[in-house]
């Protein structure tokens, strides 16, 4: 039956080559479209390493007022932490979780081995606390580190995958290009995607900010407060903390959002590329069937002849039926094969730099797409061929 296929498929190649090719280009626009879709599935799938709900920001604005300004972020921190209802403060960089910030480096140098492209934290004792962070190894900073000439990070495990291999990253000492600064890492969290619910597990490094050492609070800085508050606080408690805010500091402006609402919005806007991808995919989807379904239906009528000689030496509806089906299968395996050649490029040479489990999840679902795609498209031509008296096709010819 195989051979039989083969050889009506070769008989007409010509037809038949341009089909697998439209549905080779077809597998492959739907094989990149998968990569993007299965990508993004992939990370959502992933832990966020924190915990967002009951955490809201404070984006602190002093304006003009430099006069005593660490010194007042030290006051200000004390009194919140102190109110009723708030579990837990940090004070941390603008590229919070969520928000449209970034800050990476690679400057870091271990035993002359370039560190990845790293998204830079600041961090203080503090905030594993507020975001829930989950140390898997070593610790998160405390007052132990004060008296070190080094500054102390946490990193992601992502980072010391990259960085250290399979050694422990705990205890591990890097440098720059010039060795005049040295990062001692003393713990290591599971993850941290704090870009976005489908932002990949870049690697990541905190850097020790204690609020007792604020000299790295500029002049032109502008604090930006993170506040884990108990379950169920209401409105009742932010107008509380930004009433202490604007006493504690005689003036200075707070600007407050929840983590949970800044997610909402990242997510609205992280979603709109995935929806208009998703909607060329339907499109090409739509066009491809279109074109198989009229492909199909050309060829039936074109081997009308062929149908009725068949039916008139006894073939069954279902046999007339199954052949039509078993050659379009025929032809959509052949398309696929050579589609299956192209895309196995993009994990061997790392285009996107995604996963590899990524890019073969992608082909199966593109080929899934395809196959039954063409099943369906091939149905009802096929049943019309099934159809066909002998004595009416004889006649026609």
């Amino acid at each position: 039956m195989i051979r039989h296929l083969f050889t009506l498929i070769w008989n007409r190649k010509r037809s038949n080559f341009l089909l697998m090719a439209e549905i080779l280009l077809s597998f492959f626009v739907l094989f990149v479209v998968s990569v993007l879709l299965v990508n993004n599935y992939y990370n959502y799938r992933q832990p966020m390493g924190f915990a967002s709900d009951n955490v809201w920001q404070f984006d602190v604005n002093p304006g003009q007022d430099t006069i005593d300004r660490k010194e007042t972020l030290q006051r200000l921190v004390q009194e919140l932490k102190a109110t009723p209802g708030v579990a837990a403060v940090t004070w941390t960089s603008d590229n919070t979780p969520f928000s449209f910030s970034n800050m990476n480096t690679d400057e870091y140098l271990y035993k002359d081995k370039q560190a990845p492209l790293t998204e830079f934290y600041d961090a203080d004792d503090d905030m594993a606390k507020v975001l829930s962070l989950n140390v898997v190894a070593g610790r998160w900073f405390d007052r132990r580190d004060d008296a070190s000439s080094r500054h102390h990070v946490v990193v992601n495990k992502r980072f010391a995958e990259e960085m250290f291999g399979q050694e422990s990253a705990v205890g591990k000492v890097m440098t720059n290009e010039k060795h005049d600064e040295e990062w001692q890492v003393v713990g290591v969290v599971e993850a941290y995607r704090s870009g976005s619910d489908f932002a990949a597990n870049e690697p990541a490094l905190f850097s020790r900010r204690a609020l007792q050492n604020t000299a790295r609070l500029g002049n032109t800085e502008q604090p930006i407060l993170l506040v884990r508050v108990q379950p169920g606080s209401a409105a009742v408690l932010e107008q509380q903390l930004v009433r202490k805010i604007k006493a504690v500091t005689k003036g200075w402006d707070a600007n407050v959002n929840t983590l949970a609402e800044n997610r909402k919005d990242k997510m609205k806007f992280v979603m709109t590329p995935l929806i208009a991808l998703g909607m060329v995919g339907v499109f090409l989807i739509l066009n491809v069937a279109l074109g198989l379904f009229g492909v199909l239906w050309f060829n039936i009528s074109q081997r009308k002849s062929e149908i009725g000689l068949r039916r008139a030496l006894g073939a069954t509806g279902n046999a007339i039926s199954g052949q039509f089906l078993g050659e379009m299968l025929v032809v959509t395996t052949l398309g696929v094969i050579g589609g299956w050649a192209l895309a196995v490029q993009f994990p061997l040479l790392g285009v996107f730099g995604l996963p590899a489990p990524v890019y073969f999840m992608a082909m199966i679902l593109a080929t899934a797409l395809i196959f039954l795609l063409t099943a369906i498209c091939a149905f009802q031509p096929s049943r019309q061929a099934a159809g066909i008296h002998p004595a009416v096709a004889l006649r026609e010819e």
